[in-house]
């Protein structure tokens, strides 16, 4: 599975913006799909997950409850995160990531196998 994330950019705190990640191949909707961020200096975090199949079940760090959303498009082979009411400590290198974590181990990095290569997200505050 390649993934290809999208969307990042520039954005005063309080704005929104929604990133993208394509997935190429015919197992897309096999994958729990995560989100993972890393700002500078600090380790990878875990943002938020869908889990595989229609993407009933998500996931979310404290930190993004209420503010962010991730769901998925099987037709399109695309997950999405929109990030609502951004802050300043949302800045970051944001990540797609697919891979088939138990529930235990849904936040783990190291749990998901396929990773894109990243967008950055700026808010100015």
């Amino acid at each position: 599975v390649q993934l290809q994330a999208s969307g990042g950019g520039l954005v005063q705190a309080g704005g929104s913006l929604r990133l993208s990640c394509a997935a190429s191949g015919r197992t897309f909707s096999t994958y729990v799909m995560g989100w993972f961020r890393q700002a500078a200096g600090k380790e990878r975090e875990f943002v938020a997950s869908t889990s595989r199949g229609s993407g009933g079940i998500q996931y979310y760090a404290d930190s993004v409850k209420g503010r962010f959303t991730t769901s998925r498009d099987n037709a399109k082979n695309e997950v999405y995160l929109q990030m609502n009411s951004l802050k300043a400590e949302d800045t970051a290198v944001y990540y797609c990531a697919a891979g088939r974590p138990i529930t235990s181990s849904i936040m783990a990095p190291s749990a998901y196998y396929y990773w894109g290569q990243g967008t950055q997200v700026t808010v100015s505050s």
